[in-house]
């Protein structure tokens, strides 16, 4: 029997925080990129449910907020081009989280795989079961979920 991998992985999504289990899914997914000669698309969503209401309506705020999270994403890219991995995209939306990757996030870039954390970094939301089972459940591509 062939030991032909069954699809041709060309391009790697990963979410990340600043979860330990989403600092890992970064290094698998670093792994597989170079490995693969895949390009790693590194996204991060900007989760409305973290602010109160006043920050929400503050344009100021959200700004200020996305901003932040683009500067700790590009750090993200730097990481991964210095483990050299050629091709590094990053991407950032506004919402929750496994709902914006599915439906928004994976349309646009097109991966062959998404890499995330079992956990994530804040809120309710942060223990499996609910956004990685959610992304797991209705990704239209192969979901790696790491532990």
């Amino acid at each position: 029997m062939d030991k032909e991998p069954i699809k041709n992985i060309k391009k790697i999504l990963v979410g990340v925080d600043d979860s330990e289990d989403a600092q890992l899914a970064f290094r698998v997914a670093m792994r597989r990129a170079l490995d693969l000669d895949a390009t790693l698309c590194i996204t991060s969503i900007l989760e409305s449910d973290e602010m109160n209401v006043f920050q929400a309506l503050s344009a100021d705020y959200i700004h200020g907020e996305r901003k932040e999270l683009e500067k700790h994403v590009e750090n993200y890219r730097k990481i991964a081009l210095q483990a050299g991995i050629k091709r590094v995209e990053v991407v950032i939306a506004e919402g929750d989280a496994g709902e914006t990757i599915i439906k928004r996030i994976i349309p646009k870039v097109e991966p062959d795989l998404l890499i995330i954390g079992a956990l994530s970094k804040k809120g309710v939301k942060k223990f499996f079961g609910s956004q990685a089972a959610y992304m797991a459940k209705h990704a239209p591509i192969s979901v790696l979920v790491v532990r």
